[in-house]
């Protein structure tokens, strides 16, 4: 005869609800990044044509710290591979090491920050950027802060993230999940992938 307690804990008709949390959990990510990604799109196409319809275009090499930049770009990689191995050491229950690497993901984020910061500085008062009402700045700064605003986002986000895992929320107990983490891997790794094609785009192109 059953107990309470088993009736509780058993699935319905086979249904496991924390499959379906998580499940729901990546898919409604998928849907914002792939809306988001449009948004991108959107403003690299706007790049494109407004480039392509110019009758002159400065060199970018002339204008943007493209070495620096470069630099920028090599922490930000970097900092996917420290989320890689966030996320895996959160699936095997180490609750230090996963800990350590959200923190050097996070410290990625917050380089690249400082790092846009100083850019912007410059530009704006040595190469007055600000000022100018050249296309070329105007389709610079737009898709550069907007990108910058995501990198503040995923740091807000994953600063969250390495507090609940410093809790053990994800590492602690048998029925502790890693699904949390790697979602927000997921924002993370396509915030570096489309930061790779803003770089190209309007950089080195």
């Amino acid at each position: 005869m059953s107990t309470a307690t088993d009736i509780a804990h058993a699935p319905e008709d086979g249904f496991d609800f924390g499959a379906k949390v998580s499940s729901s959990g990546k898919l409604g990510m998928w849907l914002f990044l792939i809306t988001d990604a449009m948004s991108f799109g959107g403003l690299l196409l706007g790049y494109a044509i407004l480039r392509s319809g110019a009758h002159h275009w400065p060199d970018p090499s002339t204008r943007l710290g493209i070495g620096f930049t470069a630099v920028m770009t090599f922490d930000l990689i970097l900092s996917s591979v420290t989320m890689v191995l966030a996320l895996s050491y959160a699936q095997q229950k180490n609750k230090k090491l996963a800990s350590i690497f959200l923190g050097l993901t996070i410290l990625g984020g917050l380089l690249f920050l400082s790092g846009q910061v100083k850019e912007y500085t410059e530009l704006i008062t040595e190469k007055g950027g600000g000022l100018s009402v050249d296309t070329m700045w105007a389709t610079f700064f737009v898709p550069t802060s907007f990108h910058g605003l995501h990198v503040f986002s995923g740091v807000t986000y994953l600063s969250v993230i390495f507090i609940q895992t410093l809790r053990g929320k994800y590492t602690d107990g048998p029925n502790a999940s890693a699904n949390n983490i790697e979602i927000a891997g997921l924002f993370w790794h396509f915030v570096d992938l489309v930061w790779i094609l803003v770089f190209t785009f309007i950089y080195l192109i």
